[in-house]
């Protein structure tokens, strides 16, 4: 450890502390901020991994394998990377110190046989055992039995019927594109080609997983056993009735929705940033783009590759994966711990970094391009940033909050317009409740998470407290120069009092969990002018000191997406969470309180010897319960962030 102090207690605080310990904290401040800054990008930028679990890696042996384009040096990194996160039963969990999941475990099985692994070697042992004792590969989730469809492991019909017609709906029908989540549109569009078409891998090595299966593949009458709803069971009808009127299809309606569907995903290929910037939909696109006969050496094609392998984490003896990167994020965030920081410090190198990363922001704001937030909003200017390098049909509306929130705090004329086209981009991107999604405006056909394609439970973009905490943040500090945004920051305080959950908290829809989406209001409230000593915030502020962990953090496992009861609980405390609830009190005014005296202290004595914290749990969801993610930057920015908060508001309460 790099630094050992005694507990602080509220007499430090009340008096600004005691010498050592204001050493302590401007020794951990200045080593974690050199060492952040060491990081940065030399055009300006933060990008930190951004890991997933070992779906995505085994995805990518996968698609090699389908398109017969097999890397066997590469392979063997990623086998190698395989074996290491499984679990002692032999499956692998959608987190570290999860439960094993049967979907990500069948997967990781299916890529390491292709990868060269016997069936009878123990580590495959113990996972065939374990994926027989769940049920077997017929009761893996749709996307992977869509898989298992193209390798023919299974027959058409254990999947969902999705025709590329889908592409000619009118917008009035209950199903539309225009209905769904960017994420799921991206994926969808290429994949509805590939499932039309009942493409096949090449499968080279002609590997098949029957050993996974309880009842034979061409048996098995229960692949859709998972569907429990009236409104599910409805749909699953009408699949039946589909795939038994498909062969009436006329021709020329198949062509023109296939030419439709081409021109969708084509228009959105995102150049080396891939479609949509996600992996799932990079490789639908690219193995679409091969059944349509897009020729090897057609640059397009090759760009399309190219993206997909940018996502590749290759170290010495392991590769994996990443779903998408977070540059623009990362960058945000760590801008906004150094500005923190450097209210006290008034750092030249640190300003100079800091200034460095808003140019090159300021450059990646999404201002006249197309984009299919436009749909829900066709008279509103652009003004957003994406979550990636580049994304240009779907900016974030969470990283555009942040972004301009660290462009207002710089206090630079040269960002003003910057400043005002994402502030009025926000503005205009409000949902009917007065919530913010992350990407588009009143997606929240929530009917749609009930078809049997969507046994992932993320189909749809809604509203959440996190996305709107951030963008009031944003608009408060913004509100008293500018009345103008006064109605919209009402109605979302208005939404998120009604979002408040019954102990106090919030939800946390972007990052886990509870203690996520708590920091993420509390911070909103104080910016829209919300009093410390409104109630809810002051029951906010008591959920989060009931949860102070006896060594003086916080922490929260991703469980708690899956029991509610254990909220803003973990087995041991992190230095992210304890970030988050030390930002979250402060803003609520809770200075001179014992709890966030005794976090900070955790912060220091848990500072390593790099300048850094090292938390080894995942820390945010992609979709809860379902795909959870580990950002490697927060347990390094963020703990920063905290300390040079505290230590600017022990300097203000002298």
């Amino acid at each position: 450890m790099l630094i050992e102090n005694s507990s602080l207690s509220s007499s430090d605080v009340g008096d600004t502390a005691t010498n050592s310990v204001t050493l302590s904290l401007d020794r951990a401040i200045d080593l974690a901020k050199a060492q952040l800054l060491g990081l940065q990008n030399q055009a300006g930028y933060w990008v930190f991994e951004l890991e997933a679990d070992c779906t995505i890696p085994a995805e990518y042996i996968l698609m090699m394998h389908y398109m017969a384009e097999i890397d066997t040096p590469l392979e063997a990194k990623i086998a190698n990377f395989l074996r290491s996160q499984a679990s002692v039963d032999g499956s692998y969990p959608l987190y570290k110190g999860g439960a094993g999941d049967l979907s990500c475990t069948i997967k990781a099985y299916y890529a390491l046989k292709l990868a060269g692994d016997s069936q009878h070697a123990p580590h495959m042992r113990k996972a065939c055992e374990w994926i027989l004792a769940q049920g077997g590969a017929a009761k893996a989730n749709v996307f992977t039995r869509i898989m298992l469809a193209m390798f023919q492991q299974v027959p058409w019909r254990a999947v969902p019927f999705i025709p590329v017609e889908i592409m000619l709906l009118p917008q009035w029908f209950p199903f539309h594109l225009d209905k769904v989540s960017y994420w799921s549109r991206t994926v969808i569009v290429p994949l509805s080609i590939l499932c039309t078409y009942r493409v096949k891998a090449r499968n080279p090595h002609k590997i098949g997983i029957a050993e996974l299966f309880v009842t034979a593949p061409d048996q098995e009458k229960q692949y859709f056993s998972h569907v429990k709803t009236p409104l599910g069971k409805a749909v699953l009808m009408l699949d039946q009735v589909g795939r038994l009127m498909e062969a009436l299809i006329p021709g020329f309606v198949r062509r023109k929705a296939t030419a439709k569907a081409t021109a969708w995903f084509m228009a959105r290929l995102n150049g080396y940033d891939g479609l949509g910037a996600i992996f799932t939909a990079m490789v639908n696109a690219y193995e679409a783009m091969d059944y349509l006969g897009i020729p090897v050496d057609n640059e397009k094609r090759q760009i399309a590759r190219a993206a997909i392998d940018k996502l590749l984490v290759v170290k010495d003896d392991t590769v994996y994966c990443q779903p998408c990167v977070s540059p623009i994020w990362d960058t945000g965030l760590a801008v906004l711990a150094l500005q923190e920081v450097d209210i006290h410090d008034h750092d030249s190198r640190s300003r100079q970094a800091t200034q460095l990363a808003l140019r090159w922001l300021a450059d990646k704001q999404l201002r006249d391009e197309p984009g299919d937030w436009q749909i829900q909003r066709p008279g509103l200017a652009g003004g957003g940033w994406a979550f990636q390098f580049g994304n240009s049909y779907y900016p974030d509306v969470d990283d555009t909050a942040v972004v301009a929130y660290a462009m207002l705090q710089a206090n630079t004329p040269a960002f003003a317009e910057n400043i005002q086209r994402a502030a009025n981009w926000i503005a205009g991107m409000q949902s009917r409740n007065g919530g913010y999604g992350a990407f588009d405006a009143d997606n929240d056909h929530y009917y749609l998470n009930q078809i049997p394609f969507a046994d992932h439970g993320a189909l749809l973009d809604p509203p959440t407290a996190d996305v709107s905490g951030r963008c009031i943040m944003l608009l408060g500090k913004l509100g008293a120069q500018q009345l103008e945004y006064s109605d919209v920051i009402d109605s979302c305080v208005a939404y998120l009092r009604a979002e408040q959950e019954a102990d106090g908290s919030w939800f946390g829809r972007w990052g886990t969990n509870y203690i996520y989406g708590t920091w993420s209001v509390l911070l909103g409230f104080a910016a829209a002018g919300v009093a410390a000593d409104d109630a809810s915030v002051r029951r906010a502020v008591a959920w989060l000191k009931s949860k102070q962990r006896a060594d003086g953090g916080w922490g929260e496992g991703n469980f708690s997406y899956h029991d509610s009861k254990i909220r803003g609980e973990f087995e041991s405390s992190t230095a992210f969470h304890t970030a988050l609830a030390v930002l979250a009190l402060l803003a609520a005014e809770e200075m001179g309180c014992q709890e966030v005296a005794d976090g900070v202290s955790y912060l220091l004595k848990n500072q390593q010897a790099d300048g850094f914290w090292h938390d080894d749990c995942f820390n945010a969801p992609g979709f809860p319960k379902f795909f959870y993610l580990k950002y490697h930057g927060y347990d390094k920015f963020f703990p920063l962030w905290a300390l040079g908060r505290y230590r600017n508001a022990q300097k203000s309460s002298a």
